[in-house]
């Protein structure tokens, strides 16, 4: 008799430990609301220096509702997460007696607030003591993330950006003695609250919103045409994509209604669920990993110039999947990359390497440092060696 599981999909779905979501409500009586109930009496807020700067923001709010439970700040988190951001965040934390955390801000604020979670229950008080807990640490220095116990810190998150992060177990933080974006992973490093409040995207730049919301359509993009998508995630990326091809025309034609910019939070909410279950994504990400940390290019503005080009470079192998991306976003005759393209520009966002600053001679330096990454290595399409990131990068040029 044949095996009876033969030709089936197999896999894994990972469910963070997230317990709650909290949408359409302002922010700063949300988090009141959610110390009280978690019994919090010293919480700690990490931010980036924008909003620390700001007199009345999302920052200052949630401060403000605290109340005599805002224990300190740390609003001093730089783009792309430094290490040493993170441990001086850990350090301000650990000497206030934190008993929970709160990331306000966009990626790089919330993914530093899930690394400083690691430093606390680990004891870590150096940039250099995060090398072994990073996810592809080498074996030989690889230490695991020991578990944390009952009462350890956990952390809250306040978004004002559409990237998602908030929804995953993992965090992108980087390694400034070597330029790369490291990877640190742990199932109760996702928020165990992630609070939704559309007002709070209102001080947000245009041009931040709008290409950390076109991050957000990555995800839905990629997810939706992995090798590992299932019918259990097919639907969430379609679901978040379609939102956010809605949502934000709408933002743009009426920047003060919160309707259209709580679909967005739905809809990056939605396009990253098939991510933080485990499911890879492709060459956008992966070339944009490299791109990011190694070029000093924003996150969002790594997926406006190379997620076009990646569907064009994989379409010999997928164009039927990339179909019912163009029916999500209301366009079924048109190709996914020139509907995506133009939301791009529409949004007034960067759409070639040119336009974030790349010179043609860096080109060779970023395929190389692409290469590695295992986003690259998942691409639906094979990506066999640096000559095949030079054409997806030729078409991003």
């Amino acid at each position: 008799m044949g095996n009876p599981y033969s030709g089936l999909q197999a896999g894994t779905f990972s469910i963070p430990a997230q317990e709650r979501i909290v949408y359409g409500m302002p922010a700063g009586p949300a988090v009141r609301a959610e110390a009280e109930r978690l019994n919090a009496k010293r919480v700690f807020l990490i931010s980036g220096r924008s909003l620390g700067a700001l007199t009345d923001g999302p920052l200052q709010r949630v401060a403000h509702a605290l109340g005599e439970r805002h224990a300190g700040s740390f609003a001093a988190v730089r783009a792309h997460s430094p290490r040493e951001d993170v441990i001086a965040a850990a350090a301000a934390a650990r000497a206030c007696g934190a008993d929970l955390l709160v990331g306000v801000g966009g990626g790089s604020a919330i993914d530093a607030a899930k690394a400083v979670q690691l430093c606390l229950w680990m004891g870590l008080t150096t940039a250099e003591a995060l090398e072994p807990y990073r996810a592809d640490a080498p074996a030989e220095i690889a230490k695991p993330i020991a578990p944390p116990p009952a009462d350890a810190i956990r952390m809250l998150s306040v978004s004002t950006t559409l990237s998602a992060p908030e929804f995953t177990a993992m965090a992108g933080i980087t390694d400034s003695a070597t330029r790369t974006k490291q990877r640190f992973a742990h199932r109760l490093m996702v928020p165990s609250v992630a609070i939704l409040d559309p007002a709070a995207t209102l001080h947000t730049p245009a041009d931040l919103l709008f290409s950390t919301a076109i991050r957000s359509v990555d995800h839905a993009v990629e997810c939706w045409c992995s090798p590992m998508a299932t019918p259990a995630t097919e639907a969430l990326s379609l679901q978040g994509l379609k939102l956010l091809a809605r949502a934000l025309p709408q933002i743009l034609a009426d920047p003060e209604d919160l309707k259209p910019r709580l679909a967005a939070q739905f809809g990056m909410w939605q396009a990253v669920a098939a991510l933080a279950a485990g499911v890879q994504t492709g060459a956008s990400h992966g070339i944009g990993y490299a791109l990011g940390a190694g070029f000093n290019v924003a996150h969002g503005h790594t997926s406006c110039v190379l997620l076009p080009s990646v569907l064009r470079w994989n379409a010999v192998v997928n164009a039927e999947r990339q179909r019912a991306l163009s029916k999500a976003m209301g366009a079924p005759n048109e190709p996914a990359a020139d509907l995506i393209a133009a939301l791009v520009r529409q949004l007034g966002q960067p759409g070639t390497l040119r336009e974030v600053g790349l010179r043609e001679e860096q080109l060779g330096a970023l395929a190389q440092a692409a290469l590695p990454f295992p986003p690259v290595q998942a691409n639906p399409r094979p990506i066999r060696g640096e000559q095949d990131v030079r054409e997806i990068l030729a078409l991003a040029w």
